[in-house]
């Protein structure tokens, strides 16, 4: 990097169904995202070119922090945190105080208890079944024919009808079989929603979560699941602005605070 040039690192969480970049200059970031491919190298190294022009940055990132499930993909990187380190540190810099998170990406799961200084106490995880999960989400918006974006709109308001299974080849035969009986499409909605948020709760119950407690992945922008997640937790569950970003925000922040 040449002389006298800005100084920023690189946050990239590689996801099962996207891709984050985050650039971080010490005092602020610029994020951007998009959809995991065949080559999720090429895809973070298209993403970070697309951040550093928006920040004016021509020079590489000093460092590169990668998490997720590719971070071993990307050959220049310095660091490769696992995603419970860079989500606790990513929400921690979103919501300051920060004393419980939970993340619920395309594939997984997590609750991380956090110290009151930040640091990660105890967490647990479910990754070997994807009930629950972003995927499971789309799998019942493609049976109900909704996209993802759009079941907590469908789900507003509804008396959720009892979902069984959550398993996701028997949930969406479960959900297909109650379309075929004639029950309201937001009523099921309604009702997979307040089945994700029983189970996120039970998961994370040994933990005993407390407040502030920060929701992160693409799961949290439903809002219907928060409001029931909050309910079933009995506090308030926060999405930060940039939630979505918690991951390679830490990532960043990580790599940021490992500069020489």
């Amino acid at each position: 990097m040449s002389h006298g040039s800005p100084r920023y690192t690189a946050g990239i969480d590689l996801g099962s169904t996207t891709i984050k970049v985050v650039i971080y200059d010490g005092s602020r970031y610029v994020a951007h995202m998009t959809f995991a491919s065949w080559n999720p190298a090429g895809t973070a190294a298209s993403l970070m070119a697309t951040a550093a022009t928006e920040f004016g940055l021509t020079d590489p990132p000093e460092l590169v922090a990668t998490t997720g499930y590719g971070r071993r993909t990307v050959k220049n990187a310095t660091l490769t945190p696992t995603e419970i380190t860079c989500h606790a540190r990513g929400a921690s810099y979103l919501v300051p105080g920060c004393r419980f998170v939970i993340d619920i990406g395309g594939q997984d799961a997590k609750g991380i208890r956090l110290s009151a200084d930040g640091h990660m106490e105890d967490f647990v995880m479910n990754d070997k079944c994807a009930a629950g999960t972003g995927r499971f989400l789309s799998t019942m918006g493609q049976a109900l024919g909704v996209h993802v974006d759009h079941l907590a709109k469908h789900a507003e308001g509804q008396e959720p009808h009892r979902i069984n299974a959550m398993c996701t080849v028997f949930a969406e035969s479960e959900v297909i079989s109650l379309i075929n009986q004639g029950v309201e499409r937001g009523a099921i909605i309604a009702g997979l929603h307040a089945s994700i948020a029983r189970r996120t709760a039970s998961m994370v119950a040994s933990l005993r979560p407390e407040p502030p407690i920060v929701f992160t992945g693409g799961v949290s922008q439903n809002v219907d699941i928060v409001q029931r997640l909050s309910a079933e937790l009995g506090h308030p569950v926060i999405v930060p602005k940039d939630a979505v970003y918690a991951g390679a925000i830490g990532a960043a922040l990580l790599a940021w605070e490992h500069r020489e």
